[in-house]
Formats: C-alpha cells, sequence, structure tokens
C-alpha cells in the first residue's frame, strides 16, 4: 500500500462520509456498519453491501484483484515492538503482498510512511503469533504510545479502522501540536475499541 494510495483511500473516506454511502459494486445503498474490500488494482477501499461483501468471504473468489476486509480486532498486551522504531503518538504497520511491512505515520496531513526492517519485524513476529498471521493490504497492528495521563494500546485491527482514526485526526487537528480536542477524539477511539471488541488479548 503506498502512500499515495492510501492517501487517496483516505480522501474517498472523508468524502463518502459526507454523502449517502454506496455499494462500490452494485451502487445499492450501504448501512452504518458495512464491510469493504480492497480493490488491489486501483488501490482504494469500496463499501460493500452485504450480499456483494458475501461474493468474497473466499480467498480467491476475485482472482487476488479484491480483498474483503475482515472484521476482526483484537488487543494486544504485553508485546515489546524494539527494533521497530516506534515514536511517542501513533503508528500502524501494514504488510505488503511482497512480505514487505510498511509503518504510517497519521498526521494532520495524511501519513507519513516508511519501510521497516526485515529482521526487526520478523523478531515482533516471533514474539506474537497473532502478528505472524497478519492478512497482508487489509489487516494492520495498530499502537498508540498514549499521553503522560494514560493510554498506551496495541491491537490488531481491520485496516479501515486505520483510515477512519487518520480522516478524525485531520478533521479535528488544530495548531503545531494538534490542540486538546483531536487527543480527545484519539482516547474516544480508543475507548470505543474497547468497549466493543472486548479487553486485553496475551500474546502467548
Amino acid at each position: 500500500m503506498t502512500a499515495g494510495a492510501l492517501q487517496r483511500a483516505i480522501r474517498r473516506a472523508g468524502q463518502r462520509a459526507a454523502a449517502v454511502e454506496r455499494c462500490g459494486m452494485c451502487a445499492g445503498p450501504v448501512g452504518p456498519e458495512h464491510r469493504h474490500v480492497w480493490d488491489e488494482q486501483d488501490g482504494e477501499l469500496m463499501c460493500a453491501c452485504t450480499p456483494c461483501a458475501l461474493l468474497f468471504e473466499r480467498e480467491a473468489a476475485a482472482g487476488g484483484r479484491y480483498q474483503l476486509v475482515p472484521t476482526q480486532r483484537m488487543r494486544l498486551t504485553g508485546l515489546s515492538t524494539d527494533g521497530l522504531g516506534v515514536p511517542v503518538g501513533l503508528v500502524f504497520f501494514v504488510k505488503q503482498q511482497d512480505g514487505r511491512v510498511l509503518a504510517h505515520y497519521p498526521s494532520p496531513l495524511g501519513t507519513t510512511e516508511s519501510e521497516i526492517d526485515a529482521d526487526a519485524w520478523r523478531a515482533v513476529e516471533a514474539r506474537s503469533p497473532v502478528l505472524a498471521e497478519l492478512a497482508p493490504r487489509v489487516e494492520a497492528f495498530l499502537i498508540w504510545t498514549g499521553t503522560p495521563r494514560g493510554g498506551g494500546q496495541q491491537w490488531l485491527v481491520p485496516v479501515d479502522d486505520c483510515f477512519r482514526l487518520v480522516a478524525l485526526i485531520r478533521r479535528h487537528w488544530t495548531g503545531m501540536s494538534g490542540g486538546s480536542e483531536v487527543w480527545r477524539e484519539i482516547a474516544g477511539f480508543f475507548d470505543d475499541l474497547g468497549r466493543r471488541h472486548g479487553g486485553p488479548s496475551g500474546n502467548d
């Protein structure tokens, strides 16, 4: 997932939020809890109604062009990320089809992207079998290092969650440091993840 593709996906996600959302396959309306499909050819996410999403439940259903974004969300605990160079703030990692892993750092302008050292990523995978099974393109390892008053969370999430988080940051960021509102929104995003998708899971 290149930086350009990610920026386009984030921009389209924001545009869709302001309009009636429709299925990218059949153009029918979709509900607020609809699924998404990653279009490998165009490098973007598409909304999918329930009947269309069901078409892509099987891995080979679209000949490799479309991937259904999964719904699994899992909070991880006690996982050391030494070697990944995670700074204070937010970052999410997305595995590519060729095995490379790209780190995306959200900002008010979108994201900054960098490639992770392959040996460093393999060392983290060895400490967490869950990450070793990370689905290319459509799942992400999301880290929030928190604030002086709290935070510090690690999640396995669908990649569309990360797009929503980036869009939230762009919408609420003010000034040089973001302002208090954007940090409240980020904390609320993670609080909602915790409420809706259970408590921490270990990495054994």
